[in-house]
């Protein structure tokens, strides 16, 4: 009897092997992760409790644990809603076909302000113009906000080639990103208005989908999907790839579902310009403690707009590519300036978010807040006062935050199968408890430094 191999089936046969094949080994790989999934929270459950009761912690504590725990799942749980929730309203709304979604096309400016940045900013104003998108629906607009390198000099360059499609706006003396962004948002022909770091930009063929959503009349902020461009230099840009895909696919995503992501970041989101020119002046003019705000701008700006119960949304069809720190000294001012940022619009956040979102505040956000206060505390009895005062090594403690970050990757696994930064996130983690928890301490109490702090 003989065997049939594929050289011997007709061709739409062959396909349809290969196709069987596919799925065959889909189904074994997501199996796969489900099963470890489930083993994972069984495991991570035993330790929680093993941990607490072995050492005798009190009941805030493992009321604290059980919450982490379970806020933390929960968010996973919510960005694994996104596709049928934001995507599903972009491309299936009841009241706006398909055709006119794809028929929709407004004017579109780039807003890029930049200091310094004559290394990187000839690649974004490029990518720019490079955008699928028609021609005369698209300009760009720069910043150079009292830059002393070469910056002028290529933004001349770019202005010859590009003429009237390019509006460079040169200040001497430096006044900061948001200033700048304000400039550009007012002097914006757009209806839709992409905000872009100037070592960032959006890869030209999914440039569509970050304007399309604003099809939808309720909708007034879009953060694109970043991934770092420079992942691969060193150990701490790969942690900060795999941080970046959980912190867009999963913590993002999850606020898509509730349509408010709280922060559109500003290495590539888009604005709707009759949203945001309202809130300008106040934004602008924020203060904090008596001071200036100089940094948060774009968590900021985001807040202003779902104060005045706009919807703001991140979508995984943009995809944008930012640079990330390359060195420690530079990477722990961006997350110090991060978590300042943090504290300030948590505060204004936490002020009209009950009346504005009430499920979204109370099963979301106030939890958040809690978590983000709590942990540092929680992460510095573990990490120094049982080991010093009572001789109890954080084994524990260690190996719960890391169960929970093998629960998240199954996730990050499942979504996206082909990314290679994912067991990064276990450094990124061991980093996290270790060390970044207490930046906020730090940022808190130098919350008065107004410096930017990278520059």
């Amino acid at each position: 009897m003989s065997v049939r191999t594929s050289e011997h089936l007709a061709p739409d046969a062959v396909l349809k092997l290969a196709r069987l094949k596919d799925a065959l080994s889909a189904l074994a790989f997501y199996g796969t992760l489900v099963i470890i999934g489930g083993m994972l929270l069984l495991i991570l459950a035993i330790i929680k409790a093993k941990t607490l009761y072995a050492n005798h912690e009190g009941e805030w504590l493992i009321a604290y644990s059980i919450f982490v725990t379970t806020f933390e799942l929960t968010r996973v749980l919510a960005a694994t809603l996104y596709r049928n929730s934001v995507n599903k309203i972009m491309r299936h709304a009841d009241y706006i076909s398909a055709k006119q979604q794809a028929a929709y096309e407004p004017l579109v400016t780039f807003v890029v302000p930049c200091k310094n940045e004559g290394a990187d900013i000839e690649n974004t104003v490029r990518k720019c113009f490079q955008a699928d998108y028609p021609e005369e629906k698209l300009d760009v607009i720069v910043i150079n906000d009292g830059s002393t390198d070469n910056t002028g000099v290529v933004l001349r360059k770019l202005k010859r080639q590009f003429k009237q499609r390019l509006t460079v706006v040169t200040w001497r003396k430096n006044r900061g990103k948001r200033h700048g962004m304000a400039e550009g948002f007012r002097r914006a022909k757009g209806e839709v208005i992409i905000q872009l770091d100037s070592d960032s930009y959006i890869e030209p063929s999914t440039f569509r989908n970050l304007v399309t959503p604003f099809v939808h009349p309720e909708i007034a902020a879009v953060c694109a999907h970043a991934d770092p461009t420079n992942a691969d230099k060193n150990i701490l840009t790969k942690m900060q790839a795999a941080y970046y895909f959980m912190s867009f696919r999963i913590l993002k995503a999850a606020e898509s579902v509730f349509m408010t992501v709280s922060c559109c970041s500003g290495c590539s989101s888009a604005y709707r310009k009759s949203a945001t020119l309202p809130v300008m002046d106040e934004w602008l003019n924020e203060t904090f403690l008596g001071q200036p705000v100089t940094w948060g701008d774009d968590r900021a700006l985001t807040n202003w707009l779902i104060k005045t119960g706009h919807k703001t949304i991140y979508t995984d069809l943009a995809q944008a590519y930012t640079i990330c720190p390359d060195n420690v000294r530079q990477f722990v001012k961006q997350q110090t300036r991060w978590k300042k940022s943090w504290i300030i619009n948590a505060v204004f956040l936490a002020k009209f978010i009950i009346r504005k979102r009430p499920f979204l505040a109370i099963t979301y956000f106030y939890p958040l807040l809690l978590v983000s206060l709590l942990t540092p505390f929680a992460a510095a009895r573990a990490m120094i006062f049982n080991p010093a005062l009572r001789g109890v090594l954080p084994f524990y403690y260690l190996f719960g935050a890391l169960l929970l970050t093998a629960i998240i990757l199954v996730f990050y696994r499942f979504t996206a199968r082909d990314n290679k930064h994912w067991p990064y996130l276990f450094a990124w983690s061991a980093l996290n408890v270790v060390f970044m928890s207490f930046i906020l301490f730090y940022a808190a109490a130098t919350i008065q430094n107004r410096k930017w702090g990278t520059r």
